[in-house]
């Protein structure tokens, strides 16, 4: 009887012995388990922003492209000038596709740069990025942190809010774009010239944010599943 009584009490201390080595090997497992895909996580999102940061390069180029190249320059009195474009819309893609920050330092990069190459907008470089990155920050602001439209399913949604997010950017631009403009001839040229280029700064404005808008709407709806099909859409 003592003997089986030893017997269950080794027998015991053996099984606790196995259990509590198996709990440390399970404990173990899930370590790993969870430190793969931390790094997994921590890859992916380095993969991301690095995407991220090529595309906004590929924004900064086509931004200049199209401000450059596709623009209709209108003459202004004092040397000045104005322009029909859709450089703005490259701004609000960006937004859209890729967050305000990153989609406006695109847009932001290649107009300011398009400035500079040009003697009669180069005094206006400053505003120019400083505009044009508000612009794609307003827009990122209402699709990404108001709508959510990257992780949005119904595509009724994600035409509305993204039509929204583009005419509150460029809304933004048709207010301060002529009046930051109007107080800088105003003390540069003087009254008369300023008044006269600020009515024409705000037609082609009023008429580059309409444009803008409609473009840059359906260029976004329009590449948004190619982009989640080949893996290259990102959830902001």
């Amino acid at each position: 009887m003592i003997r089986h009584l030893v017997w269950l009490k080794k027998s015991k201390v053996v099984l606790l012995k196995g259990s509590f080595r198996y709990k440390i090997r399970l404990t173990v497992k899930k370590l790993e388990f969870f430190d793969r895909n931390d790094r997994k996580a921590e890859i992916h999102m380095k993969n991301e922003k690095l995407l991220k940061i090529v595309f906004t390069g590929i924004f900064a180029a086509l931004s200049y492209v199209v401000f450059t190249f596709l623009q209709i320059k209108i003459p202004l009195p004092g040397g000045d000038a104005t322009s029909i474009h859709l450089g703005n819309a490259v701004c609000v893609l960006g937004a859209l596709l890729l967050g305000g920050v990153y989609g406006g330092l695109g847009g932001a990069i290649g107009m300011t740069i398009g400035d500079l190459f040009d003697p009669v907008y180069v005094v206006y470089a400053p505003k120019t990025f400083i505009l044009k990155f508000c612009i794609g920050l307003i827009t990122g602001l209402i699709a990404h942190k108001i709508a959510h439209i990257s992780t949005e399913t119904d595509t009724k949604k994600v035409y509305k809010w993204s039509l929204i997010a583009a005419v509150g950017g460029l809304l933004f631009n048709v207010v301060f774009d002529p009046l930051f403009g109007y107080f800088y001839k105003l003390a540069i040229l003087g009254k008369p010239a300023a008044e006269v280029t600020l009515a024409w700064n705000v037609a082609s404005t009023s008429i580059n944010a309409v444009t803008s808008t409609v473009v840059a709407v359906l260029v976004y709806n329009a590449v948004r599943p190619a982009l989640k099909k080949s893996g290259l859409f990102f959830s902001i």
